[in-house]
């Protein structure tokens, strides 16, 4: 079975709503998944804009997730009280360490964004306090057992 990944915020391949935007409310949609092997000994969670500018742009880093979870409350990423546990996150792109959603240059066209959820054999991942969203993408494709992805757009 593979690494499912899915929102009630929005569908697969839909517009993500602007309250989830950075030009809204700012806050991470939630995500639930389901069909990680067994093994799993924890998760990490990447959102990432490949038709940034500049290049892939990260949203969001969130890492060391106990392997019982299954589902991140929205707000979780927003550090917003009463969103859930708080969860492990790395600096994003932007320099927060936080989710921050969808700010593409006005009139740049529709941007698609990544929501990836990695299964990992590993129970943290080994990256520096300090981290940045990068790093723990890379940690995490070393130690995934499954990565499962959920693609939302997004256009000013």
């Amino acid at each position: 079975m593979a690494l499912v990944i899915t929102t009630p915020a929005f569908a697969a391949n839909q517009r993500i709503p602007e309250r989830f935007s950075r030009e809204g409310d700012n806050l991470s949609p939630q995500l639930e998944w389901r069909g990680e092997p067994p093994e799993t000994r924890s998760f990490a969670v990447v959102v990432e804009d490949p038709d940034a500018p500049k290049g892939t742009f990260r949203h969001w880093a969130a890492y060391d997730i106990p392997p019982g979870t299954h589902v991140l409350a929205e707000g979780a990423g927003s550090q917003i009280p009463g969103a859930g546990a708080r969860i492990t996150m790395a600096k994003n792109d932007f320099g927060n360490r936080r989710y921050d959603g969808p700010q593409p240059p006005p009139g740049h066209g529709t941007h698609h964004y990544h929501f990836r959820v990695f299964a990992l054999g590993v129970p943290k991942l080994d990256v520096p306090a300090n981290c940045a969203a990068q790093e723990v993408l890379e940690a995490a494709r070393a130690q995934a057992l499954a990565e499962g992805d959920s693609v939302g757009v997004f256009e000013r």
